[in-house]
């Protein structure tokens, strides 16, 4: 409602602000605009003529706004004889809080503004000034009770096992039947992150740096900086945040750990497993500049002293750098005697080109791994049952607890009782999502099977691909322990994976059909 008109002089000129709580309504709806038309209908009412208009979408407890800003810097440059009227649409528009809006009003005054607005009257006497005040106090309770209403809606939906914040990266919000918003999976970020999880928790990855250097080579993946970089606290974030596992939290508001109705990427004792390593201290950190370039050192040993060769460049009297490895424990014979790379790396390449088996091999190994995979899956129903009682051992553990809270006194000992409560509540999570998951692989055997070869049937080409987390793979899952290299005599002591002991034909090739009576003349032999 426009109040009633006042008498200004022909011309005075008058400016606009206006404001929404966020961007994205200044977006989405047509807030601002409204505002506008309203004010500028007031503006030819009242005869003013709309120099100027501001506007700002953020939160109206604030004070520091650019559109403010501007505006008082407008007003201050263009003071004169006159003073420029300021219009708002709306007290609440001004501000929602006491002391941003005395802040605020004092501040259009000082800079030779007057305010008027088609729903308040503002004016300098005792009467008109209470008035301004219960509506700006009004303003202000509304908005802190909106956000106690929102900040309750949203813990109840927490508590109900829905995340109800920004999405975090790898996920993305989907209307769903039943659930309303749920988090679904955003690929291809869902795929890269786990495997970057998945990787951490298994030890394929030794450091969080290893685990930045794998996301920043992907570049589907996002970066924090515009040089490709991701910040180390964003990969302290993605490991320690239950959220990837299916679970939700909100600890600020009293919410436990509690599974979600999301898909986690990982399971829940993946993420067990990752607070384990990161609570276990840091590893000797992954040299970017030296395991890139010598991806052998400390995995090949010196055939004399069996101490891990380290690697270098070296300078030629022409300026040219050459890698060499070497061995650098004083004591050996081979003290500081340079290998080149190329040689050492060369052979290690024949090694494993001589690790691919045949595809009578492969079919054999697939009738003995099938074999294994039923026992395997046998063998999970009894673990089912100890997993059954494990779980049902832990509620009256954490009653017996919480009956000795009650009867404590002494608060460090009621402290150690509830963390006590809370890694018994934690295992009995894993617990719980382990007995889900019993005897219901997530791929079958055939796949796994097939997924297995691609890796059993030539991992040179895992090795020659030149990316240090799959070279990492082959050394980690081709080999049981360090091989030795003597600078003369070459490569020695190669103690291969059981599966490439199995699929590599020595074995294989002396396997015969035993019978009762023992072995005779003529029995059958494997033919490979």
């Amino acid at each position: 409602m426009i109040s009633a008109k006042e008498d200004f002089q022909p011309g005075t000129k008058a400016v606009i602000y206006c404001r929404v709580s966020s961007s994205k309504q200044s977006k989405v709806g047509d807030g601002l605009g409204s505002q506008q038309t309203r004010c500028r209908e007031y503006a030819r009412y009242k005869g003013l003529e709309v120099v100027e208009t501001f506007t700002d979408d953020m939160s109206g407890s604030l004070t520091t706004r650019p559109g403010m800003k501007a505006m008082l810097t407008y007003l201050d440059k263009h003071r004169g004889k006159e003073p420029i009227i300021v219009i708002i649409d709306d007290i609440s528009r001004l501000a929602r809080g006491m002391e941003a809006h005395l802040q605020l009003r004092s501040a259009i005054g000082e800079a030779g503004g007057i305010l008027k607005s088609p729903t308040i009257e503002f004016g300098e006497d005792s009467d008109s000034i209470l008035v301004e005040n219960m509506l700006a106090s009004v303003s202000q309770h509304q908005r802190q009770k909106n956000a106690e209403q929102t900040i309750n809606r949203m813990r109840a939906r927490t508590m109900n096992g829905y995340w109800c914040f920004q999405a975090p990266i790898g996920y993305r919000y989907q209307r769903t039947a039943g659930h309303g918003n749920l988090l679904v999976r955003d690929e291809p970020h869902a795929s890269i992150l786990q495997e970057a999880l998945e990787g951490f928790a298994a030890g394929r990855f030794q450091t969080q740096s290893e685990m930045r250097r794998f996301l920043e080579n992907h570049p589907d993946y996002p970066s924090d900086l515009p040089n490709g970089e991701i910040r180390n606290q964003r990969i302290t974030d993605l490991l320690t945040r239950p959220i990837y596992a299916g679970y939700v939290e909100a600890p600020k508001w009293n919410v436990s750990l509690r599974k979600g109705h999301h898909e986690g990427l990982i399971s829940f004792e993946t993420f067990e497993k990752i607070q384990e390593r990161l609570k276990a201290g840091a590893y000797a950190p992954a040299r970017k500049d030296i395991n890139e370039d010598f991806p052998l050192r400390g995995f090949v040993e010196c055939g004399d002293c069996s101490k891990p060769l380290t690697a270098c460049w070296s300078k030629s009297s022409t300026g040219k750098k050459h890698p060499y490895y070497l061995c650098y424990n004083k004591g050996c014979d081979s003290y500081r005697k340079s290998i080149p790379r190329d040689k050492i790396e060369g052979q290690f390449e024949a090694i494993l080109q001589s690790m691919q088996p045949s595809k009578n091999l492969v079919s054999i190994a697939k009738v003995m791994f099938k074999h294994a995979w039923s026992q395997r899956l046998e063998q999970f129903k009894v673990n089912g049952q100890t997993i059954e009682r494990d779980l049902a051992a832990i509620d009256p553990q954490i009653d017996q607890l919480l009956d000795r809270i009650v009867a404590a006194d002494n608060d460090r000992v009621i402290d150690a009782y509830e963390n006590k409560i809370a890694k018994l509540e934690r295992q009995k999570l894993v617990l719980t999502e382990k007995l889900a998951n019993f005897g219901k692989p997530k791929h079958g055997f055939d796949e796994m099977f097939e997924l297995a070869m691609r890796f059993l049937s030539n991992p040179w080409k895992l090795w020659v691909s030149g990316q240090l987390h799959l070279r990492k793979t082959v050394l980690r899952l081709g080999f049981i322990d360090r091989i030795a290299y003597h600078r003369e005599r070459g490569f020695s002591n190669v103690k291969k994976s059981l599966p490439f002991n199995i699929l590599g034909g020595n074995n294989m090739m002396k396997m015969e059909m035993a019978h009762p009576p023992g072995f005779e003349p003529g029995t059958p032999r494997f033919v490979v």
